[in-house]
Parts: structure tokens; sequence; C-alpha cells
């Protein structure tokens, strides 16, 4: 098998990644990720998780590149990572009794042959109707200020929604594993068979 290695600087990618208990390697890729004019959300994912794994390709040759972007849609708008408390809070407050898109962008690069698929997956949250007091105990207890949509669903993050609707749970924390199989498979590479 090819060396199959993860464009992502994500702790929270690579953990979702080796849940698939194949062998990878992980490699941050240094690219603009500023939308370009008149670039939708669903665009903008797509173009980055391929910018990503075409980075990661000019140093590496012979592999399958793994590229993911994610971006949270509140009223058509782009919630980035709040980056401190107090856009947090507003951010939450904003998704407060609303729905937010998720769309994740997925590539997978083989540098060898140039062969590459890309998707975009999407997954909504609908948020509870949240009170000033609750948001602030959350953000107090979870610290969730590097995270699009200012939580960790895979954490406490849980408590704020009252549903979630989408074909893969892992999508929502950054890296669809059911698609994922499904392009490695087109690369030969099957999860269910260990010793390729």
């Amino acid at each position: 098998m090819q060396q199959l290695i993860l464009g992502s600087s994500s702790p929270f990618r690579a953990t979702l990644l080796a849940k698939l208990g194949l062998n990878f390697i992980t490699s941050s890729p240094d690219i603009d990720e500023s939308a370009r004019q008149g670039e939708s959300a669903e665009q903008l994912v797509q173009r980055l998780s391929e910018q990503k794994a075409r980075k990661i390709a000019e140093t590496y040759s012979d592999a399958l590149i793994i590229g993911s972007d994610q971006v949270a849609v509140l009223d058509g708008k782009v919630l980035g990572k709040p980056g401190n408390y107090e856009n947090a809070v507003h951010q939450l407050t904003a998704a407060s009794g609303k729905t937010v898109r998720f769309l994740t962008g997925l590539a997978l690069l083989n540098s060898k042959t140039g062969t590459i698929q890309s998707l975009v997956e999407t997954f909504d949250v609908s948020f509870k109707t949240l009170t000033d007091k609750q948001i602030a105990f959350y953000l107090q207890q979870e610290e969730p200020y590097q995270c699009a949509g200012s939580f960790k669903s895979e954490g406490f993050g849980i408590s704020l929604f009252s549903k979630l609707i989408g074909d893969d749970p892992n999508s929502l924390i950054g890296l669809p594993l059911i698609r994922l199989i499904s392009l490695l498979e087109a690369e030969g590479v099957d999860v269910l068979q260990p010793n390729q």
C-alpha cells in the first residue's frame, strides 16, 4: 500500500482516521485559507481540501493524501473559529434555537497518478434554545475556541443540541469516515483487509 498521509494539523481528524486502523502520518499544509470573491461555502471547502492535498503532494510523490476542510454556516453566513470567549458567546447566542449546517470538504489525492477524488459532506446541527447562563457555563467547561461554531460535539457540546441530521457523525468532527472509506476503496485500499 502507498503511504497514507493526513494533510492536517488537527488532532481531532487524526484521532478519527486512527479509528480505521490504517498506518498514516500527518503533514500540515501551509496554504491561504481565505475565501475567494463570490465563492460559496461549499466551493470553498472543496477547493481547500483539494488544495491541502496538492500542497502535501509537493513533498510526497507516491502517497495517498487526505485533505479536509470544514466550515459552519448559520443564516447564510460562514462561522469561523471564535478564538476567544466573547466571540464564542456571540456565535452560540446566534445559533440558539436555530440550525447550523456544517460543510466538510474531503479530498483523496494519489500523488503518483495525479488522480483526485473530492466531495462535500453536509451535516446539520439543531440547537436548543439556550440561556446566557447555559452558554457561559458550557464555554467555561469546554473552552471550544478553536472549533468552528464554538462547540465540540464529541464532548460536552452534545448538551447544546436538540437534533443532529446527517449520514456520518464523524463529519461533524471534521473527517467523514464513511465517505473516506469509499474513496480509499476506489484506490484499492479496503479497511476490512488489514494486510494489503
